[in-house]
């Protein structure tokens, strides 16, 4: 079948291969509706030898100084920047993304990378006066096998990022590709194969109940990192658990609150209003704050801004540079978004941007088949609505008025995702208040969108479990280990 970037491997032990099945599965390109890649259709007997590979490899990084595993780390990320261009043309088509706001990917990949191997040193033991005697400490080793898990949304960004915390651990790595959007792991491989030793990164594909289940179910990976939706991080915790007991981390789905107090600044909020919905990935973002809650005083002023914005959006070519939205990244997930629209509107919310499946002739007979959604816009919306609870991860901002400071606390903890949330205010003692009552893992004051290293992400609730961008990340790719001297 002859598509333009071809039959891409697997890679397993240092090799780039087939599965064993000798099947392949389609990746099709979100703005044209057309097949433009295969990858194998991974089997659990792919995964045996990826999980395999790693743990031979892995007894040989484990000996291997922190120093010099993060020199490695290091080149790494600067290999990934070397490639930078290939990857954000082959990411965007595969996507949906647009290619303005991929290089953005790149960048945080090789600053994530270069942070996290520095925090090699900080894996630190304990030593501990149990005895007068007697000498006690503490020692962290590596697990093993790690087993990593992509989501669609930013799949190269994600790949090359979080092989940073499980390898300077100096643990061995199986990552399952995403099944829409695989096309990206494959450069991701070459990349590891030229600076790795070889067998200590696997990179396999499949469809997650085959191959990301097997993952999960194989006795010898002990520790399983997942980034996606709340229902797959269940389903991960189930099997899980019905063959043993493994370390978790689980970065989940988002419905997150963006509050907006009287005395706000009305151009500020509608900016980062928008901003924080991650238009520019069609709102397929888990920290964005889909969820627009601003006070009765502001709230005609803040929603004229924001709609005119929203309509302002270019969707358009996830090639072209001045394209501000592309698709939606796969027809299941475009069948998901615009199931919201007929309910919304059922329910009472104002449609005020959008609101239907976007025509894209305008563009040509290529794109007719795309996933195309219009960024969206609803008002008037209430809790009780599907589109005020559900996770959309879509373009579609949600705009509720508030009077009471405890209705809006009340109203932003009404659901059991806690992930992000953005509080605006110029009052210290207001930020601060609604901060310490929001439950969620993260909380922006006048602020959204934006990670800061070193201060960890995670989510509270259903959204998930452990810590990400930190030294707990690195310290949980560890386990510890008492030691006592018995003099």
């Amino acid at each position: 079948m002859e598509t333009k970037f071809g039959d891409l491997p697997m890679y397993i032990g240092g090799e780039f291969v087939p599965s064993e099945s000798g099947e392949w599965m389609d990746s099709v390109n979100p703005a044209t509706g057309e097949v433009h890649g295969r990858v194998p259709a991974g089997t659990p007997a792919d995964v045996d030898r990826a999980v395999k590979a790693a743990a031979k490899a892995q007894r040989e990084w484990a000996k291997v100084s922190v120093f010099e595993r993060g020199e490695i780390i290091r080149k790494l990320a600067d290999a990934i920047q070397a490639r930078a261009d290939e990857v954000v043309q082959m990411e965007a088509a595969d996507t949906g993304n647009t290619i303005a706001s991929l290089g953005g990917d790149i960048y945080l990949a090789k600053q994530y990378l270069t942070f996290i191997a520095g925090l090699g040193i900080e894996m630190k033991g304990e030593s501990v006066p149990a005895t007068p005697n007697n000498i006690h400490f503490t020692m962290r080793e590596p697990y093993g096998v790690v087993g990593r898990i992509v989501p669609f949304n930013h799949p190269f960004l994600f790949a090359a990022a979080h092989l940073a915390a499980p390898l300077i651990a100096g643990n061995g790595v199986v990552l399952k590709s995403p099944d829409q959007s695989p096309l990206s792991a494959t450069l991701m491989a070459q990349i590891c194969d030229e600076i790795l030793p070889k067998g200590l990164v696997n990179i396999v594909s499949g469809v997650g109940h085959v191959v990301g289940d097997a993952i999960v179910r194989h006795p010898q990976v002990h520790r399983i990192g997942f980034t996606g939706s709340v229902p797959t991080g269940m389903a991960i915790q189930r099997s899980a658990a019905e063959v043993g007991i493994k370390h978790l981390s689980l970065e989940l789905g988002g419905k997150n609150p963006f509050i907006a107090f009287p005395d706000a600044d009305v151009d500020a909020v509608a900016n980062a209003a928008v901003a924080g919905m991650n238009f520019s990935w069609s709102g397929q973002s888990c920290g964005s704050t889909s969820r627009l809650m601003l006070h009765e005083s502001i709230y005609d002023a803040v929603v004229e801004k924001v709609v005119a914005k929203v309509k302002a959006i270019k969707l358009g070519d996830p090639m072209d540079t001045s394209s501000g939205m592309g698709p939606v990244n796969s027809e299941g997930h475009y069948r998901h978004v615009t199931s919201f629209f007929p309910d919304a509107e059922k329910e009472g919310a104002t449609v005020l941007a959008g609101g239907k499946p976007a025509d894209m002739s305008h563009l040509g007979d290529e794109f007719k088949n795309g996933f195309w959604v219009e960024p969206t816009v609803y008002g008037d919306v209430t809790m009780d609505m599907r589109v005020a609870r559900d996770e959309v991860f879509g373009p579609i901002l949600s705009i509720f008025k508030w009077s009471d400071p405890q209705e809006v606390i009340d109203m932003a903890n009404d659901l059991d995702l806690g992930l992000t949330a953005a509080v605006w205010t110029n009052d210290l003692n207001t930020a601060m208040n609604a901060v310490k009552d929001i439950d969620s893992g993260l909380v922006w004051i006048n602020g959204t969108g934006r990670h800061y290293m070193g201060t960890g992400f995670s989510g509270w609730k259903n959204s998930g479990l452990g810590r990400e961008e930190c030294l707990e990340e690195v310290l949980s790719y560890t386990r510890s280990k008492s030691v006592h001297i018995i003099l």
